[in-house]
């Protein structure tokens, strides 16, 4: 059977928690609650205030859409699997998530790897960045962002409707692409030849473009002055740390599809491979709201009436 043959998949890695489930639903939702208004709120910020609307706060701005479309690709899932009984889920929601939570990822990483290149240019080239970032070239590249993620996820999924699956079993508490893969018994070399340079073009892309931009910004704070290294490390602080969580959780996720965690203990392997799509959509309003002072005046102003000269 391919995979348009199959009605619907089993998602094994859930356990009976007995009542304990009541617990548990609680918890997701109080996180799905907290991402959706922390984003929302930091979304509103932005559009609302026009001494907001530069290239690096327009930046944020589709990067905590992007979280809002993430986190609603996998949150209503788990909380709808943890109350039922039957995990069994149908075969087009099952690939829609697919194409949900791997074009988050993509999005994700790929608006990162942009805003390392901005920051570059602002801290490198301070009089001739306004020339160089502008409004209309924000907004181009934002449209490029999502509709190149959109695009790429959408051949990986076309290539896995194609392959003939000798079963129904989802090791995960979620779908995803290399877990259905696993699944099939038919020829993968067209799968894994795309997969192949879908990889080279992240690496030599995106990474090179990462380490580039951090590069020479280092260069240019050892070599520049105080105000210089102070605004570095004011925008590059949070813009790191949401890279290296967002790498952590990204990197354990690969581990888990590549090789067989069977050995590891169930609830370890749900936490992990539910980290990149739970905390980095969490993690990322705090690291931008609470570190730059702008974003943290704005939001002070709008949820306690203070003015943002207020302390």
């Amino acid at each position: 059977m391919n995979s348009s043959a199959v009605s619907h998949f089993t998602l094994s890695a859930y356990v009976d928690t007995g009542p304990w489930r009541y617990f548990f639903f609680l918890i997701v939702l109080c996180l799905y609650v907290l991402i959706v208004l922390s984003n929302v709120l930091l979304v509103a910020v932005i559009c609302v205030n026009r001494s907001l609307h530069e290239p690096m706060y327009l930046f944020l701005c589709s990067l905590f859409v992007n979280e809002l479309y993430g986190s609603t690709g996998l949150f209503p899932f788990l909380l709808l699997h943890i109350l039922s009984d039957s995990h069994t889920v149908t075969a087009p929601l099952c690939f829609l998530q697919v194409f949900s939570i791997h074009s988050y990822g993509h999005i994700e990483f790929v608006t990162l790897a942009v805003m390392s290149y901005d920051r570059y240019l602002a801290i490198c080239f301070p009089l001739q960045y306004n020339s160089l970032m502008t409004v209309n070239r924000v907004a181009a590249l934002t449209a490029i962002i999502w509709f190149y993620s959109l695009f790429v996820i959408l051949i990986i999924v076309s290539l896995m409707l194609r392959l003939k699956l000798c079963g129904n079993f989802i090791d995960k508490v979620y779908c995803g692409n290399f877990s259905i893969v696993k699944l099939c018994c038919s020829d993968t070399s067209v799968n894994n030849i795309f997969g192949l340079v879908y990889l080279f073009s992240i690496v030599f892309g995106f990474i090179v473009l990462i380490l580039f931009s951090y590069i020479r910004i280092l260069k240019v704070c050892f070599s520049g002055s105080n105000q210089t290294r102070q605004k570095a490390v004011s925008t590059c602080s949070p813009h790191l740390a949401s890279l290296l969580n967002f790498s952590f959780g990204a990197f354990f996720e690969i581990l888990q599809n590549r090789f067989d965690m069977s050995s590891v203990h169930i609830v370890v392997r749900i936490v992990l491979s539910v980290y990149w799509l739970t905390c980095q959509p969490l993690f990322n309003p705090l690291f931008y709201g609470l570190k730059l002072s702008k974003i943290r005046f704005l939001c002070k102003s709008l949820l306690f009436g203070k003015k943002p000269g207020d302390s």
